[in-house]
């Protein structure tokens, strides 16, 4: 089979990827940071290149010898993080991997982007990957980041036939999330007596399913073409609800009103500007968790052929893992 070199290998959807891609008799390159911890991994044949992806050299190392590329690794945390670095490992590196790839003459080149790259929608008109961008407002490094990433990607598949294809994941939720990145918010939504919740919602996706589409484009996808990859879209409310029942836990829940939560994660943000140090709360991701954030993930189904996981059963085996892993 051919050969697949895969970064951002060691994360939560990194790490589920090339267990599925292994299972589909790929043959396994991971670019990963020296020193990165791979226990995850440790029962998956691959040939291990340690370098960093905003190295250009490095990068071009680890293209060598394979037919097919998958750039997942990126900085998600949504704040806490300078633009410069969010701009490094986001978007330079991005060029670098693209730079590689052409010069190596790779097969498929397969960016990992995010769903909020494209405008979300509502429940009833959710966003589909024909709107454009319009999160500039949301002042966020990391969206921007990839936003303009994926920009790059795309303008390369017409000026220079890269064999690009895009996908777009909404929150990924589901088990193996070791660090954890998404889980975080399953794991705030437990063991409390009183729970409060933000005003918003978003699109939720089972992290098989996004697997899933990743292999699917592979064989199925259009080059030049975006994926959404977007199952559910949940009010916070309905998500947290969804969770206690699951869960067997009862709690009482407080919807944080929009303006008390801009207005907390502004003084967030003047606070991390005095101090220096970043906050947990700042006003881009206020801005966001005050959103409808909602997708539809029908241009995948139907192209890609993805069958969506039930939210419950998605929310269930996450739920199981992080129980059985003892974060809980």
């Amino acid at each position: 089979m051919k050969k697949i070199l895969i970064t951002g290998a060691n994360g939560f959807l990194g790490s589920n990827l090339t267990r599925e891609l292994f299972r589909h008799g790929y043959e396994i390159k991971l670019l990963v940071r020296p020193g990165a911890n791979l226990k995850g991994l440790d029962d998956i044949p691959a040939d291990i290149y340690f370098g960093h992806i905003d190295n250009a050299a490095q990068v071009s190392e680890a293209v060598a010898g394979c037919s097919i590329v998958i750039h997942a690794a990126s900085i998600t945390d949504q704040w806490g993080i300078g633009f410069a670095e969010y701009e490094r490992i986001n978007f330079t590196a991005t060029q670098y991997m693209v730079e590689a790839s052409l010069q190596h003459h790779i097969e498929k080149f397969i960016y990992v982007s995010t769903a909020n790259t494209i405008e979300p929608g509502s429940k009833e008109n959710p966003g589909t990957e024909l709107n454009g961008f319009s999160l500039f407002k949301a002042n966020s490094g990391y969206i921007n980041t990839k936003y303009l990433a994926q920009q790059y990607v795309l303008e390369q598949v017409q000026a220079r036939q890269l064999p690009a294809i895009v996908v777009n994941p909404t929150f990924i939720i589901g088990p193996n999330d070791s660090k954890p990145s998404s889980g975080k918010l399953l794991l705030y939504g437990l063991n409390k007596r009183l729970l409060f919740y933000p005003p918003g919602g978003k699109n939720f996706v089972y992290i098989h399913d996004v697997c899933h589409g990743i292999v699917s484009t592979l064989t199925k996808g259009q080059t030049g073409s975006c994926y959404l990859l977007a199952g559910h879209n949940l009010t916070y409310r309905e998500f947290f609800s969804l969770l206690n029942k699951i869960a067997r836990q009862k709690k009482i829940m407080i919807r944080i009103p929009a303006p008390v939560l801009k207005l907390a994660g502004m003084i967030g943000t003047l606070k991390a500007a005095i101090t220096r140090r970043p906050g947990k709360l700042t006003w881009s991701a206020a801005w966001l968790l005050s959103l409808d954030n909602y997708y539809s993930g029908q241009k995948a189904a139907r192209e890609l052929e993805i069958h969506y996981t039930p939210i419950e059963t998605a929310i269930s085996k996450a739920l199981n893992w992080f129980k059985e892993n003892h974060y809980y």
